[in-house]
């Protein structure tokens, strides 16, 4: 496998002899995360796929190191991310933290196998789960360390209620301990990471999720009778069960609406029981995972998105359906009410409330008009303050401040470069 790249220098053309050029430093990124595409669970992979891709735009040098699926540890090109997918041990562990350990020992032995202390500036971390690789490649090569924390323990299951939560929640305090910066996708996960953890204000940095621009180009074509849809994991906070009770109501008054489920996860066969109990085999189906092309056409004959979350801290379907020009409905919570506003770009309603999110949906079937005027407009928004070249613009920034608390000032170190560049007289 090839070695990472060097520091580049990007030099203008000079406007005149002696005056000064301009110069860029290139990050020299190794990005940890236990999912990334296209074998993705939720979101976390899909946002380490586009910034990675982002950033490689602003001038970064970007490795993944992630899971393999196959079993076999395989080294890829991601339009220019470096991924190394590893291969965990098979040793059957008992259970998810286990697993994790052992996934953790699997990517340090890539990272020491392939890569040297010279070949990075800074390790980023996603969530708890890469946390004692990234803390043991700190400390062996002292390179800073920067985590996103997408999401919390306690924020997941409503508090912490056994030993192995209360494991998981140290682990995500101690990634932030030993992170320079932390990153947060909301408002709401700014102030739940610092209230949790302790996390000093200083230390946080808030950088929304983003949205692709293929999204965009999505083009509505709308399913003869109302669809709804729900995409995301299949997991109690985000409310799949609430929404087919909404759909027995629903269907009240709209007897030829059908939801669809695209997703995995743990909640997949009691919410089957549920279809069951409910009457509601042949109206709703679970689809599974689907491939951005498939959600992209089931997005495009959606007449309604639902994503009924009790804890979210972002929520990056909501962008998607923004995008996508579908009207959305969301619960009333985390980073959901920052990215969309209650009658003005899509519904916000109370979480675990069958009766309101079916008035809800009702609203928006049976005022047609109303509702894609308040597509339109979530669109525009999504399309001017999501993008990820902003979020990428936004990251790297966030590893300047990390780069110059080395002890390596950014700008004083291309000055230095600079220098030595004019006095050996090297070319541009």
């Amino acid at each position: 496998m090839s070695g990472v790249k060097g520091k580049r220098i990007s030099v203008s053309a000079a406007r005149a002899a002696g005056e000064a050029r301009e110069w860029r430093m290139t990050w020299r990124v190794l990005m940890l995360a236990w999912e990334y595409p296209p074998h993705h669970v939720g979101g976390l992979g899909r946002h380490v796929g586009h910034l990675s891709r982002a950033l490689l735009e602003r001038g970064a040098d970007v490795t993944v190191i992630t899971r393999s699926v196959s079993g076999q540890t395989e080294v890829r090109d991601d339009g220019g991310v470096r991924v190394v997918s590893v291969a965990p041990f098979h040793l059957h562990p008992p259970d998810f933290v286990t697993w994790a350990a052992q996934f953790n020992v699997s990517l340090m032995e890539a990272v020491a196998r392939e890569f040297s202390s010279e070949d990075f500036d800074l390790v980023h971390a996603h969530d708890w789960i890469v946390a004692y690789a990234a803390k043991a490649i700190k400390e062996a090569w002292e390179v800073p360390l920067v985590a996103t924390i997408h999401a919390t323990e306690f924020g997941r299951q409503s508090g912490i209620h056994n030993p192995m939560q209360a494991h998981i929640s140290e682990t995500e305090w101690w990634l932030c301990y030993e992170a320079c910066r932390v990153i947060v996708c909301s408002r709401y996960m700014r102030a739940e990471v610092g209230t949790v953890f302790g996390v000093p204000r200083d230390k946080l940095r808030v950088i929304p999720n983003g949205i692709d621009s293929s999204w965009f180009t999505v083009r509505r074509r709308k399913a003869p009778e109302p669809l709804i849809i729900y995409v995301g994991r299949l997991v109690v906070e985000k409310g799949p069960l609430v929404l087919v009770d909404a759909l027995a109501e629903t269907s009240n008054r709209f007897p030829d609406a059908s939801l669809v489920f695209a997703g995995t996860g743990p909640m997949e066969g009691e919410i089957a029981a549920r279809i069951a109990a409910r009457g509601l085999e042949g109206r709703v189906r679970l689809l599974g995972h689907l491939k951005d092309r498939e959600l992209k056409d089931l997005y495009s004959r959606a007449w309604v998105a639902a994503f009924p979350s009790s804890y979210e801290p972002f929520g990056i379907v909501a962008l998607e359906a923004m995008a996508t020009g579908v009207p959305c409905i969301v619960g009333n919570t985390g980073g959901l009410r920052e990215v969309v506003t209650s009658g003005e770009t899509g519904l916000v309603v109370e979480p675990n409330n069958p009766l309101v999110l079916a008035d809800a949906i009702s609203r928006l079937i049976s005022n047609q008009d109303w509702a894609e005027a308040m597509a339109a407009r979530a669109r525009r928004v999504a399309l001017s303050e999501y993008s990820w070249s902003d979020i990428a613009g936004k990251t790297v920034a966030v590893y300047d401040e990390v780069l110059g608390s080395r002890g390596i000032p950014v700008r004083t170190l291309e000055v230095a470069e600079m220098r030595e560049h004019v006095r050996t007289g090297a070319s541009t």
